[in-house]
């Protein structure tokens, strides 16, 4: 059985858009993170780049613990940022504007990828 199940719907379709996006926004930020971190800077990038680029694999998957994942990340990005910047909103702006756009968007394709692995639970079940 494949891990990849072709979308049958425009929610499916949309989902897996979102989750492709939120896999190309990580794998830049493990390799910068990296690349900073090795510099002496902060780790958070590295962090949060493998975290978000697993969550939207997972995503792509169908799997709900990918959406969770992804939000997690984004909590741990507003942590971040009140730490670094407190409560200036210009200062958190660039660091959390895009990250919670997207969260919007996890949050409402969750029905979703709940629907996509009931179904592939209930094929397993049937199979074996």
């Amino acid at each position: 059985m494949s891990a990849f199940t072709v979308p049958q719907t425009a929610g499916g379709w949309a989902t897996l858009g979102l989750a492709i996006i939120i896999t190309l926004l990580g794998l830049p930020l493990v390799y910068m993170g990296a690349e900073l971190a090795f510099l002496g800077g902060s780790w958070y990038y590295i962090i949060v780049g493998l975290a978000v680029t697993v969550a939207g694999i997972l995503m792509a998957m169908g799997r709900v613990a990918g959406g969770m994942l992804y939000l997690a990340a984004v909590a741990f990005t507003w942590l971040w940022a009140l730490w670094e910047v407190g409560f200036d909103g210009w200062g958190l702006l660039p660091r959390v504007f895009g990250p919670t756009l997207l969260a919007i968007g996890v949050l409402l394709s969750l029905p979703v990828l709940r629907r996509i692995q009931n179904a592939r639970t209930l094929n397993v079940r049937e199979i074996a």
